[in-house]
């Protein structure tokens, strides 16, 4: 059983034009803070992002916002959180936010929020950590992804193996059901075995 303390979750800046998704961000906001799971985002105040934040701290829960120095400057930082740590790039961001987290959660978004999936996801595939991973599919937002995925483990470029590191589910609780039990893969054998 994987206990998760802190949840990342990456998501839109956006709101988008789907009143589910904004609705799915706040349930997902109340069950964290409900479960006392601390909120790992990337601070801003606007779209899917702050939706979550402003839901989470309206239940009283912890929001740990990460952002970088250029993206604060630009006024869309989040200045009711619990707390709020600044990088100096992207990639610390993300760093940051895999160091202390717990799990991960995709919400919709855009090139961000996949980047920021993927690039995590990879990181699990390659044994540089051992934390589950879920993607929330609002309204059947994700099919499409999901079929692209599939089509890549018919065409030999993804394992069955790491396609099931990515779990999938319609609401929050059973997402996070699913990551509570996630048991991490054994380090892949391609790699450098004498690796510590």
């Amino acid at each position: 059983m994987t206990k998760l303390k802190k949840i990342c979750v990456f998501c839109g800046s956006s709101d988008g034009n789907d009143a589910n998704i904004t609705k799915a961000a706040t349930h997902l906001g109340t069950v964290l803070a409900e479960r006392e799971i601390s909120l790992v985002y990337g601070a801003a105040k606007i779209g899917v992002m702050g939706t979550v934040a402003k839901a989470v701290l309206e239940q009283k829960g912890t929001v740990i916002g990460i952002i970088p120095n250029f993206l604060k400057k630009k006024e869309v930082v989040h200045l009711g959180l619990t707390e709020l740590i600044t990088t100096d790039n992207m990639h610390d961001r993300k760093l940051k936010m895999q160091e202390i987290s717990d799990g991960f959660i995709a919400l919709p978004g855009g090139f961000g929020t996949l980047e920021e999936l993927f690039e995590i996801i990879t990181w699990l595939q390659l044994g540089l950590h051992a934390k589950p991973i879920g993607l929330l599919n609002v309204n059947h937002f994700y099919d499409p992804l999901l079929e692209l995925l599939e089509n890549m483990v018919r065409n030999g470029f993804i394992t069955m193996e790491s396609y099931e590191l990515l779990l999938v589910a319609t609401t929050s609780e059973a997402l996070l059901e699913k990551m509570e039990q996630f048991k991490p893969p054994k380090f892949p054998h391609w790699l450098n075995e004498e690796r510590t």
